[in-house]
């Protein structure tokens, strides 16, 4: 998490970027996410340069090793004069990035051929420049800086909830990566996949446990086909592309498209599919998906991904996703179809009910995860609840890091051993939760519904016994005056 330090700083370039005369703030987002792909470019050319040396398994260089490719990387230019740094990065790197990795057809080229560098003046970038070198010196070591920064960048806009542009914290994203356990065989989707930070999480999961025995097959697959994402922004896909990029995934399948439309016909084809699609608001009828309409007839964007999920996994994958609570008790038919299908129809594993700060700053909702394999077959026997008290921040607008994961250690390990969960009372926080009880309450999902309360009876003493020790102390307060007002008296 950005703390308040960094906030101050990633300000001061904001707003040395705004005195420059961009003021929209995804162009700002974006022309910063440029500057620090640049600089990221060089930092992993520098650790292959080093594993090189170590003798270890030389990597593909991305800079051309001739002098003017050198001249390109971050740390050749950034010293120099201002006016030369500006020529630089506008004729020479800009144009070496959109092409970086020779493939026309690439997610990478196609959202980049439209890409601009808009800072105007040698003086802006200078500045920029600066400012990034300080947080990333200082600041933004070893941190999730793209994400963190685009979610503090968030922060500012006064429409970002009902765009839907809410990016999942990176320990919430890891989690449900770790609930649904991806592997190199896997194809990943995520829908509605913004900066692709789902899509990252799922890469760094699947290498950090299957690094050493991944075959070159599953290598290349891991570089392009395992990773899906759509968007129907592009300014996202190209952050998106930057960020898989940077991750070791050349060529993922990133495409402009409206989920949720007739032009999505994706059925039967993913592994797993992770995503916290938009939930605010409706979508045209008209250009809604026929076979998402017969799971749930309805407009509402939060019902009809969850459907959506459902068409695109195959017959055994698995899906995690974050829903509003609304999806878990809503009332309507539409509501009612779709808890009825991934009861019934489904596998549905959890209901992961998580505090309404989770989201804050800029937004307040409450949420929860859901976890679920599709097997269209049925397979709900019983349904593991729990009720998320901290994640391992302050649920305040400040977000505090607590120096702890919160619940999320324990969530991964009850999820994976559900034989120790029969015996849980529903006093606990988590607990298993028969089909049977939830068809005989209207499919109704919320964990309020099954959550039992214990009440600690407390014990009061008798009138009687009370008003007579108010009586003593009147007594012994009015001695107290007295003899007050004789020391009073005596002077």
């Amino acid at each position: 998490m950005i703390t308040g330090e960094i906030k101050n700083k990633v300000d001061k370039i904001w707003t040395d970027i705004w005195a420059g005369g961009i003021t929209q703030p995804l162009t700002v987002i974006e022309q910063l996410t440029y500057l620090m792909f640049i600089r990221s470019l060089d930092e992993k050319e520098i650790e292959n340069e080093s594993i090189e040396r170590l003798g270890g398994k030389v990597p593909k260089k991305i800079f051309p090793q001739t002098p003017e490719g050198q001249a390109l990387r971050w740390s050749k230019f950034k010293d120099r004069d201002a006016r030369e740094i500006h020529n630089i990065i506008g004729q020479q790197v800009f144009p070496f990035i959109k092409s970086l990795n020779g493939n026309a057809t690439s997610a990478f080229s196609k959202y980049m051929e439209d890409a601009m560098f808009l800072l105007p003046t040698p003086q802006v970038l200078q500045k920029v420049i600066t400012g990034l070198e300080e947080l990333y010196e200082y600041d933004i070591k070893d941190r999730d800086m793209q994400g963190d920064l685009y979610e503090y960048m968030l922060s500012k806009l006064s429409v970002a909830g009902q765009n839907g542009q809410f990016r999942t914290p990176k320990h919430i994203r890891d989690m449900m990566v770790r609930l649904v356990a991806p592997t190199p065989d896997d194809r990943i989707c995520d829908p509605a996949c913004g900066t692709a930070g789902f899509l990252v999480s799922a890469a760094e999961y699947i290498r950090g446990k299957y690094e050493s025995t991944m075959t070159a097959d599953q290598w290349a697959r891991f570089e392009g086909d395992t990773f899906t994402g759509f968007d129907t922004d592009r300014t996202m896909l190209r952050l998106s592309a930057m960020n898989l990029m940077l991750h070791s995934i050349a060529n993922p399948h990133i495409d402009y498209k409206d989920s949720v439309s007739k032009q999505n016909d994706y059925s039967d084809v993913f592994d797993v599919v992770l995503a916290n699609p938009p939930f605010t608001g409706t979508v045209d009828a008209e250009s809604i998906n026929d076979n998402l309409k017969a799971v749930c007839n309805t407009k509402k964007t939060e019902l009809l991904f969850v459907a959506l999920f459902l068409r695109m996994l195959k017959v055994g994958g698995r899906g995690a996703c974050i829903v509003p609570d609304g999806v878990l008790f809503g009332s309507s038919n539409a509501h009612k179809a779709l808890r009825k299908e991934l009861v019934e129809n489904q596998n549905l594993q959890a209901v992961i009910s998580m505090p309404s700060g989770v989201f804050k700053p800029y937004a307040g909702v409450s949420t929860a995860v859901l976890v679920f394999t599709k097997t269209n077959a049925g397979g709900t026997d019983k349904v593991w609840f729990y009720d998320m008290k901290s994640d391992g921040f302050s649920l305040d607008d400040k977000r505090t890091d607590l120096g702890n994961d919160g619940d999320i250690p324990d969530i991964v390990t009850r999820f994976h051993d559900f034989a120790n969960e029969a015996d849980r009372k529903r006093t606990e926080q988590s607990f298993l939760v028969a089909k049977e009880e939830i068809q005989n309450n209207g499919y109704d999902l919320s964990i309020n519904r099954y959550k039992e309360i214990e009440y600690e009876k407390v014990e009061y003493e008798q009138p009687e016994v009370i008003m007579a020790r108010l009586d003593q102390l009147a007594i012994d307060l009015k001695a107290r005056m007295e003899e007050l007002r004789g020391m009073l008296k005596d002077e």
